[in-house]
């Protein structure tokens, strides 16, 4: 690619302030995903009522009060043979997504992770949200999407890895 260098670890050197700025584009959005998604995970698990089958603030709650007005009600009831256990895979996956997008860390799989949560977030507990543009899970899941589809460049482990291995084999 003309403009660019290679460098350390394999990544392209920039050569000016447009080059540097491409290159890393998508960092910020990486470090607010990966902390957004770790505090998520992080406050579901140490809040004991959200973790219940029912009472205020709890998922079982959550998913009563939205099952009639989800897009796929079958996918809340699914959630409700087991409130808690629903509540700990969502909070548990939230974790890992936050920090292998932190990390760079298999980030297209996170990202993956991370768009199919915002997905069944947004088709069960913000889909009756009016205008749509209100349910914020629909722009976590777009958000999502650049990362899945270009991975992490700059700052990552996935990069960081894969010039080790290009190294061995030489």
């Amino acid at each position: 690619m003309q403009g660019y260098g290679t460098g350390s670890y394999g990544l392209r050197e920039p050569r000016g302030v447009r080059d540097l700025a491409r290159q890393y584009a998508l960092l910020p959005l990486r470090i607010f995903l990966g902390v957004t998604f770790v505090y998520a995970g992080l406050d579901k698990l140490t809040d004991s009522a959200f973790l219940s089958a029912s009472g205020p603030g709890s998922i079982g709650e959550l998913m009563e009060s939205v099952r009639d007005s989800s897009a796929i009600p079958a996918l809340v009831d699914l959630g409700l043979k087991s409130p808690e256990g629903f509540g700990y895979a969502i909070a548990v996956g939230e974790l890992l997504v936050g920090l292998a997008t932190l990390l760079g860390l298999g980030t297209r799989i996170a990202a993956l992770g991370g768009a199919l949560i915002s997905l069944s977030l947004w088709l069960t507990v913000s889909w009756q949200s009016t205008p749509y543009y209100y349910g914020n899970d629909l722009a976590y899941l777009m958000a999502w999407l650049p990362l899945l589809l270009a991975g992490a460049e700059v700052l990552s482990l996935d990069t960081f890895l894969a010039s080790r291995r290009r190294h061995r084999r030489f």
